[in-house]
Order: C-alpha cells, then structure tokens, then sequence
C-alpha cells in the first residue's frame, strides 16, 4: 500500500506567489527563461533554471549554476519571501485551465515505495538527467519540483478534499498562461491522518504520469544519505520526496505528435504508396485523428488519415498496442529511417498544446517533410503498462496543465 505524508512545506507568503511560482526547469530552453524572469525577481526559475542569473556561455552542469540555485532559495527565505510551515501538513492544488479542473493533493511520497515499485513506472531514465536533479537537490537540501503522479479515484477523499476545498484558498491566481492555480493548506490534523491512513489502506500502487528523473533523483538521494546515516531510522525527511497526486479521472493527457525532416528521397507520392503497404490512406483533411490505432498525417500541403492493416501490430500487447509504437514500427523506422527515436536527429516531438498548426508550419517551412497528428494516451493505457512492468515508447504522453514549481517546497 501507498505511504502518503504530510510534511512541512517552504511556502512563499500570500501575496507574493503568483511571482514567485514559475514553470517547471524542463519545458523551456535557457534563452525562453531569462525572457521570462528578466522583469520579475521572485521568479522561481531563479532556483530551479539558476542560469538565468548567470552569462550565457556558462557550463549548465558546473557548480557555479548549482550554487547559484542554492543561494537564490536561500535569499528568498532570509527575505522572508517563503516561510516554512510550522508543523506537518498536506495541501490540495487545483489547476484550471480552459473548460478543465483537476485538483491534486500535495504530499510527500515514500522513496522506498518507488524502489518497490509501490510507485510504478511507465518511462527509462538517463544517468546524466537524474544526476542533474541530484545535484540540484543536494545543494539546496531540498526538492523544488514536485512529481506528478496518478492513482484510481478514492470517494472517502473528496469528501475532504471538497470540505477543505470550499474554504478560503492560502493562493488564487492566474499565470501568464491563463491557467489559474489555486492552493489549499490541510490545516487539521486529524483530515491529515485520515488522508495517509486511506492510501495506506485503499491505495496499492500509485504512478509517475510525468517527472520520472525527479522521483528517480529523490530515490537515489534517500539511499544515498540511508547508507551515510548511522543513526538512520526511516522517518528522515530524505526518505520521501515531493510529488502532487492526482485521481485518473481527472487527468489531461494531450497528443505528442511528431514531424520528420526528409523523406529519404521519395517523392511524396512514392512515400504515400510506400505507407499504403501498412496502412489505409486516404486524403480526408482531417487535421486531429477521432480514435486510437487512427493518425493524421500532413506532407505536401495535404492532411491523410492513415490506420493500421490488420496483423500489422500485436492487439494483446499494452506496449505494442500504443499508437506511438504503431507508428514507430511500421512507418518511422522502415520506411522514414528513425532507428531510435530517443536519439534521431531528424525527427521533432512537438507536444500537443502546441496544436496541429504547429505541424502545419513545420512542413510548409520545408525544414521538415512530414508531419503525424496523434491520438492522446489514455491514463488507462499508462497504468497498464506500468502494471506490466514494461516502458513505453519514447515521448508517449504530453501532460497538461502543468505544476508550477515553487508553491510549495519539500525541505530535507
């Protein structure tokens, strides 16, 4: 069963969080954040993206932008800009963005529970990226940037959810973006313990939806310290790292589509008919497929509908199964030469709130050839791969909205 706990966030004052609560470190490039701050601050990515205090052609894995991170949490606490909370407590974060709500609860997750696979995986991890949070955790002494994980609706839960959550909000603001986040401090004690004691007892597994290298971080860290504390008893604060937990049915995943450089040499006929041998085609100008195992695919100024012939693809795999793995076997690989999508150079993963349009501009630059709109993954596509023990392909899931960094930090 899941391990859930309160603890005691570092929380910026009231009237200074929408400065201070930035974007995560990894949806935008160096050059897009120091746009970005230039005008405020407080803004978070002054701890979490450090370099933006600093010149351009420094190393971004040197100790200096690691230091920097620390030294700018460090000043927004001496400044009394973020307090930490006096005893343990649990919070509840709402995220609206257009016609979509979803509400999370803030808590502290067990590092053992992730080496357990209590907390399970859908995604590999790269050395040098988790090596990256570690150090920036270790630095500060602290975790910035919470994990994104999901779990199977509990209704106990949002009876209290919807009782905290119909008082008085500690942050109501709406960002640049026009997402409006809203923050809630689980006050009583007694809903704190009821909350842990129902994932402790309704709750076997939870899933990372999104931030695979900060729970592996925050895993790492906590044996890391287990093994350098002699007197090490389990209830440290590096045994657990941060995360927000949101119910599946209130998850958002959108499309990530892709767009490829060259056609190898084809004529863009000559590619349609090397496609036909896999795939039904037919120009529909239909920009956004209406189903799974269905894609939207644009070349030479025309969208197609392509879908899958039948024995193309295992029905009973989860893996084999996804869309992303349809595609990638039996069209960007033999036919476009993207061997290894983690790595190709000649493929773009553009990320579906971007929309179609995106793709459009793509291929009409003429810097890429051909472009596939995608059905979104469902939640429940992700659990059961997880459940299987498996990863999914490369650049499966796009998760919006997305958590802001800063509302609340896990202190170790």
């Amino acid at each position: 069963m899941s391990v859930v706990r309160p603890f005691k966030g570092l929380r910026p004052t009231s009237e200074f969080a929408d400065k201070i609560a930035s974007p995560p470190y990894d949806v935008l490039d160096s050059k897009e954040a120091r746009d970005l701050v230039k005008d405020n601050p407080l803004s978070f990515l002054r701890v979490v993206k450090p370099e933006v205090d600093l010149a351009p052609e420094v190393d971004l894995y040197s100790d200096e932008v690691y230091q920097q991170g620390a030294r700018n949490l460090r000043r927004l606490m001496e400044d009394g800009l973020m307090v930490q909370d006096d005893k343990p407590c649990l919070y509840f974060y709402r995220q609206i963005m257009g016609d979509h709500s979803q509400i999370g609860l803030v808590a502290s997750v067990s590092a053992e529970d992730y080496d357990n696979d209590v907390i399970k995986k859908h995604e590999f991890t790269r050395k040098e990226k988790e090596e990256d949070r570690i150090r920036h955790i270790e630095t500060q002494n602290a975790q910035c940037g919470p994990v994104f994980l999901t779990y199977p609706d509990l209704g106990d839960l949002d009876v209290i959810q919807k009782s905290v959550c119909n008082g008085e909000p500690d942050y109501d603001f709406t960002a640049d973006d026009g997402i409006q986040h809203t923050f809630w401090v689980v006050s009583n004690p007694e809903d704190n313990n009821k909350i842990s004691d129902l994932f402790k007892t309704e709750v076997p597994f939870l899933y990372v939806a999104d931030g695979h290298h900060r729970s592996a971080s925050g895993a790492i860290i906590a044996n890391r310290r287990k093994q350098g504390n002699a007197g090490h008893s389990g209830d440290e604060e590096y045994n657990y790292f941060l995360a927000v937990i949101f119910p599946k049915s209130q998850m958002k995943i959108l499309a990530y589509n892709r767009a490829v450089k060259d056609l190898k040499g084809r004529t863009p006929q000559q590619f349609i008919e090397e496609v036909s041998g896999k795939f039904s085609v037919q120009k529909t100008g239909k920009k956004d497929p209406s189903a799974n195992q269905e894609f939207s695919m644009y070349t030479d100024g025309d969208w197609y509908t392509i879908k899958p012939l039948e024995g193309t693809f295992p029905g009973d795999d989860p893996v084999k199964s996804l869309d992303a793995s349809i595609l990638q076997e039996n069209l960007l690989n033999p036919v476009l030469g993207v061997e290894n999508p983690r790595t190709a150079a000649h493929i773009k993963f553009v990320g579906g709130i971007r929309g179609t349009s995106e793709l459009e501009k793509l291929v009409d630059s003429g810097q890429f050839s051909v472009a596939f709109s995608m059905y979104p993954t469902s939640v429940d596509q992700l659990i059961a791969v997880a459940d299987s023990g498996n990863v999914m392909p490369p650049k499966s899931t796009w998760f919006e909205p997305k958590l802001r960094s800063g509302l609340v930090v896990h202190v170790l």
